[in-house]
Formats: C-alpha cells, structure tokens, sequence
C-alpha cells in the first residue's frame, strides 16, 4: 500500500507492529500447550517410577545398636534405650546397570536394573568406644541397616554374609529418615579386630541413580551401556570413560568430604543432611521433545517479526498491497507452524516432525503470497526468507552449548541485512530515492539573439 506522506508510513508501520504484538497471543497459547504436554510425561514417567521403581538412592550397611542409658527425672532414674548408628570404615560397591526404555501411553523414559556388589568392614575399636561412653550397649540386639530410598525397587538381595555366618534380610526401620532394609546381626562376642560384610543385590529404578557414602572411605564403581551420562550429587567421579557404547566411573569419597561424622544417634541426623552428600548418575536425554519445542517457541515473536518486515517492504516498495487481514493470516500460519511440530514431535521424534512442519509453513504462505500479490517472485522470495530462518532455527534448538552465541549472531546478522537491504528507501516517500537529474547549462546568449 502505497502512501504520500511520511506520516501514513508511520501509521503503517506502527499498525505492522500492533499486529505483531497481536501474535504473542497465539505463541503464548502454544508455550501454555508445550507445558501442558510436558506435565502430562511427567505424570507418566510418574507411572512407569511407581510400578517399576523410582529414582534410587543407595547405601552401604549401617550398624544399629540399641544402647541403654540411666536418665534421671521427677520419679527417680530410669531406663531409656535409644538407637546409636555406627559407619564401616570402608564400603566398596561395585555395579554395572542395564538400561533400557519403558514407554507408557506416547511417553518414554529411560529405566536400569543395577546389580551391585557391596563390601567392606567395621573397625572393631570404634564398638568398644561405643561401649565406653557411659551406656550399656545391647549388641544382642545389633542390626545393619541398608538405606534404599524406593524398597519397590529391590528385585534380589543375598543373605548378609557377616564373619563367616549368613543372616537373611527382612524389612527393616530407617536410617536419617530413608526407608531401610535390615538383617539382625547378634555382636555378643567382636573380639576380632574388624568385622567384615558382604552381599550383593539387584535394584531398579528409573532415570537416577545415587549412592550415599556411608563409611570411613567409600569406593564406588559404575558401568552402563548409556552413551550420555549427567553425573549427578555433591561429588563427581575420580575417573570416568564415556563412548558411544557406554560409560565408566569410579567415585572415592571420605568422611572428611562430607557434613555428618562416623556415628551418630537417633535424630541427630536428618534426611536432608544425608541426600546432600549423595553423588551417582542420571540417565540424561540430551534436549528431549518437550524442551526443543520448548526452545523453538521462544524464538516464535522473532520470526514473526521478521516475516511481517518483509511483507511491509513488500507494501511500501509497491510489489505488493498486504491487507491488514493478510498480515494476521501469514502470522496465525507461522504460530500453527509450533502446533504441528509439537504434535508430530511426540509420535515420530523432533527432526522429520520440524521437517515436515518447516516445509508445510513455507508451501502455504509462499503459495499464499504468489496467489495475493499475483507475483510468483514474492512468494517465491518470502519462502526463501521462511527457509532460511527455520534452517537457523533448527540449528538454534540443536545446539545445546552454543544457541545463545548462535541466536545473538543470527540476531545482529538479521538487522544488519534488513538495513543493507533498505539503505536506499526514502522512508518518507516510500520509494526508492531517485537521483538528482543534472541541470542542463543555459544557451549560450549569441544563439538566443540570432534566434
């Protein structure tokens, strides 16, 4: 549309503008989607957590002896037996998980089965200091805990193999308020200066996997067939390896590392203080469905406004006469564009979806604008321009290290062309300026008076 005066181009634009601040609505409805979409996985990865184990936290046994007190009150002195918990001096588990993915409804999320080998020993010397600090320690009554924060989860566990002898596992309390399972392990006679333990098990659990350092030293080993490992919690591996066919990791952790001594009684230590120094791995997705749909529409007013700056050069350089009504058709396509890639994201994977999606956006407004302007080189220049910016756009949501650096330089590149391209309108015109005509030199005046 073409206008006279400086001040109907300044409408113009500013109208271009209202609508494309008309289309964060639309966007904004998308993002509102995505976030629907996304809860409803987590709800399934919920499901699948819940009847195939949750997120497992680990530990190694702790040694739980009742110890009885004299406690003086109003009626006189009496017996109070509380829990004291004691710490291996060193705990060593070695595991390797097999991983694999459980799908519920259109929703997936990575699960493992981890065999774990578990062993170490208590120092006999800090029992009898236990003996030694005014109480009466029941070690008939001696129990070892294992702390797994998802008992669902335990598929296997071997007997407790505990100085020669076997003791079977059963339910048991809690340890720092993470359910347990326990074996009685009678202490009566400890006269060896330590006491070993082992036993093996076989847990799942869904996406994460931790380990508590319950010991003097703690030594941790771990091997998957999971090409992306995101190593996790308050320590990360002394060594590690990671190919495409999987990874290897091996944690050391001391009680110097950590926030909570080597013994401790009951209530004293919490869930919390606990779970802060836990360390393990999680079974990463790299930039899963909802998150690179999640990106893509942030970068949505940005296309937008590029295409609606096209379609306005398009106006004021007299190629074509874009209604109001045409602006909000080309801007409701570009939003269906989010529409279609998330739906299509979730049955068949984010590449061929945005493909599909890109290359459905371009053939309808290109098409759109050749049959408006009646000029096959406007659409065909606005579907080159669409092209382009999903190209970039792809390559944005891809990269997970480097989309800023990539969006600021895509953004400063955008502008700079848009004002290359433009650096000869005459915005106040709207037409392309017209060089001055040189002035002719006037007749010379001996030919004015002959004639």
């Amino acid at each position: 549309m073409q206008f006279r005066d400086g001040q109907g181009a300044t409408l113009k634009a500013l109208g271009v503008g209202f609508l494309g601040l008309l289309m964060l609505i639309p966007l904004l409805q998308v993002r509102l989607l995505i976030e629907e979409r996304e809860g409803l996985e987590q709800e399934s990865r919920a499901t699948i957590a819940s009847r195939w184990g949750g997120e497992q936290v680990v530990g190694g046994p702790v040694l739980v002896v009742p110890v009885r007190t004299q406690v003086q009150n109003d009626k006189g002195w009496s017996a109070v037996v509380v829990n004291h918990y004691l710490l291996p001096d060193t705990l060593r588990i070695g595991g390797s998980l097999a991983t694999e993915r459980r799908r519920y409804g259109i929703y997936e999320t990575p699960v493992y089965t981890g065999d774990l080998e578990v062993s170490g020993h208590f120092e006999t010397a800090a029992l009898v200091a236990l003996g030694s600090g005014g109480g009466e320690p029941l070690w008939a009554d001696a129990r070892l805990r294992v702390p797994v924060s998802d008992v669902r989860g335990i598929r296997r566990i071997s007997a407790m193999r505990v100085g020669g002898r076997e003791f079977a596992f059963g339910p048991g309390g809690d340890v720092g308020g993470m359910s347990a399972t326990e074996v009685a392990v009678p202490l009566a006679d400890h006269e060896a200066e330590r006491i070993a333990f082992a036993y093996d098990m076989r847990l799942a659990g869904t996406a994460l996997m931790r380990f508590l350092p319950l010991a003097r030293q703690t030594d941790v080993s771990l091997t998957a067939p999971w090409p992306d490992p995101g190593f996790t919690g308050a320590f990360l591996p002394t060594r590690h390896a990671i190919d495409e066919k999987g990874f290897e990791a091996q944690w050391q952790v001391l009680d110097l590392n950590r926030s909570f001594g080597q013994h401790w009684r009951e209530g004293t230590i919490s869930f919390g203080a606990l779970d802060a120094a836990a360390f393990g791995v999680e079974l990463y997705q790299p930039a899963g469905t909802y998150q690179r749909n999640e990106r893509a529409g942030k970068y949505g007013i940005l296309f937008v406004a590029l295409t609606f700056v096209a379609l306005f050069l398009f106006d004021a350089l007299g190629r074509w006469r874009v209604h109001p009504v045409q602006y909000l058709l080309v801007g409701l396509a570009l939003c269906t564009f989010y529409v279609v890639l998330l739906a299509l994201s979730e049955q068949i994977g984010f590449g061929p979806s945005y493909a599909i999606a890109a290359c459905a956006v371009i053939g309808i407004v290109a098409g759109y604008a050749a049959a408006a302007s009646r000029r096959r080189s406007a659409g065909a220049a606005l579907g080159a321009l669409l092209a382009g910016v999903y190209v970039l756009l792809y390559g944005l949501v891809i990269s997970e290290q480097y989309s800023l650096l990539m969006g600021a330089i895509a953004l400063l590149a955008a502008v700079g062309l848009l004002m290359y391209l433009t650096r000869r309108v005459d915005w106040y015109a709207l037409g392309p300026v017209v060089a001055p005509q040189p002035v002719p030199p006037p007749a010379p005046r001996a030919a004015m008076e002959s004639a």
